[in-house]
C-alpha cells in the first residue's frame, strides 16, 4: 500500500468548508473514488491545534498513485484551485509504502 500525507493549517473562517471538501463524503474523495487504486482516505484533527489537520490517502501502489494523478490532472488542479484560501498552510509530509 503506498500513501500520500499532508498537513494543512486550516484558517478558522474555513473550517467548515474544508471538512466538507475534505472529509470522506468531500470532493477529494469523490475524485479519488474514480480509480479502483484508490483505497481510502484518513482526515485526522490535531487535539492540540485544532486548526491543524493531517490527510493520509492510500493507494494500492505508488504507480497506481502516478498513473490517476497523469490521468486526473485537469479536475486535481481544478479542485486544488477551489480549495485554495482555505489554509494558512499546506506541507506535504511524505509519500510512503506502508511497512
Amino acid at each position: 500500500m503506498h500513501c500520500i500525507v499532508w498537513e494543512f493549517e486550516v484558517a478558522p473562517e474555513h473550517t467548515g468548508a474544508f471538512l466538507a471538501a475534505y472529509g470522506s463524503d468531500g470532493a477529494w474523495c469523490d475524485l479519488f473514488r474514480r480509480d479502483p487504486a484508490w483505497l481510502g482516505t484518513a482526515l485526522l484533527r490535531d487535539l492540540a491545534r485544532p486548526q491543524v489537520f493531517v490527510t493520509v490517502d492510500r493507494w494500492r501502489s505508488a504507480a497506481d498513485y502516478a498513473a490517476f494523478r497523469a490521468r486526473e490532472a485537469a479536475a486535481y488542479a481544478r479542485l486544488d484551485a477551489d480549495c485554495e484560501g482555505w489554509t494558512r498552510r499546506e506541507t506535504f509530509l511524505c509519500a510512503g509504502d506502508a511497512a
